[in-house]
């Protein structure tokens, strides 16, 4: 009695939708909708299994949507089944094993992550998951708006304004992305990021009954988790991203950092000075820093350490988890293209080693965290 399945008609649009939403929720929430590039353009409607696939017909009996399944080694009939975790799975009525099943909502999100639902890659098929906004509040459709991991280098989720980078999670450092301080583990929630031959996912459990979390991205570009309080019978905003000026994508420029407490919110990493002066003056810094003196590379450079910060983009960067902090320094000081390193993983005094070469940049500074 958790989630619901059905028809549904949002706002004052005359466009109806297959969709799901809390049952147990008296404010109409809805986490995931079939046919959301498709809609039915007025209220009749059917959901039929039609040779081993979910069909919507429309009015002519025409298909609107299916789940597109093609042949696949089905020896008794399919049933469709709507789980306590909300995933509606298509499956062999013989076959109740959750790997058994031959299409699953949960493998086609729409603008929110529910508990247990995965985002992010299989690396065997290469299919990817991600969330996708609503186009407005009131419509379902595709929005500009996109929340995927990328996987090169040391994995990390961006949000996406179409093709333009918004805001991004930093790398998962074992315990929270480094670019969210507020992730602490909580006594009812887990977060969960795995990176493997097998797949590059994140995903989260609530490990209460009767408590309700979802992470959605809104049809402005707010990435938001609600967590639902019984007693107000409202929706909590717990979390949201991007918060200020400082999680704006690249807001400052190369080796410098954005930090929000300061202004202008732009510093240089010590060491280096704007490589644009006149402009960093009148707070554009997204020229960003230049070092004032140049390495030497013969084994005169040393490190300076960068506290509470948000780690720099690591699309570029290269991983090796089987080396510690004292090897990976060595291996930086060796390679006169490594501009910086630190741990892949925080806990138990730190483990792993992520290197930078070339130019590091979108980092940040957090008054706690980081």
């Amino acid at each position: 009695g958790i989630f619901e399945l059905g028809f549904f008609k949002p706002g004052l649009a005359s466009r109806w939708y297959l969709g799901i939403w809390y049952k147990s929720i008296s404010k109409r929430t809805y986490v995931w909708v079939a046919n959301r590039d498709s809609p039915l353009f007025n209220s009749i409607g059917t959901l039929r299994i039609s040779d081993n696939n979910l069909v919507i017909f429309g009015q002519t009996d025409v298909p609107v949507w299916s789940t597109n399944l093609t042949g696949g080694d089905v020896s008794s009939p399919v049933v469709a089944e709507l789980l306590d975790n909300g995933n509606f799975v298509l499956r062999d009525s013989d076959n109740d094993n959750p790997d058994g099943v031959l299409w699953q909502s949960f493998d086609f999100p729409t603008d929110t992550l529910l508990p247990e639902m995965k985002l992010g890659w299989d690396v065997k098929t290469g299919f990817n998951r991600f969330i996708c906004s609503w186009k407005s509040p009131d419509d379902p459709s595709s929005g500009d708006f996109f929340f995927k991991i990328e996987t090169r280098g040391f994995p990390e989720i961006f949000l996406w304004n179409r093709d333009s980078r918004l805001y991004r999670s930093g790398p998962w450092n074992g315990i929270r992305f480094s670019g969210v301080p507020e992730m602490q583990p909580f006594d009812y929630m887990v977060f969960n990021f795995t990176a493997s031959k097998e797949e590059v996912t994140y995903s989260f459990r609530v490990t209460k009954k009767n408590y309700y979390s979802r992470l959605s991205l809104s049809s402005s570009g707010l990435l938001q988790r609600f967590t639902w309080i019984e007693t107000v019978q409202n929706w909590n905003l717990f979390w949201y991203a991007p918060k200020d000026q400082c999680d704006e994508y690249k807001e400052c420029g190369v080796y410098s950092y954005c930090d929000s407490n300061t202004s202008p919110v732009c510093n240089c990493i010590k060491g280096f000075t704007p490589r644009n002066p006149q402009a960093w003056g009148l707070r554009d810094g997204s020229d960003g820093c230049v070092r004032k003196t140049q390495l030497s590379c013969e084994g005169g450079d040393g490190f300076v350490q960068l506290k509470k910060m948000k780690l720099p983009d690591t699309t570029a960067s290269s991983v090796d988890r089987g080396i510690g902090v004292k090897e990976c320094e060595q291996k930086c000081l060796r390679d006169c293209n490594c501009t910086a390193f630190a741990n892949t993983d925080i806990r138990g005094g730190g483990s792993g080693c992520v290197i930078w070469t070339g130019e590091i940049f979108d980092i940040r500074n957090y008054a706690e965290g980081g």
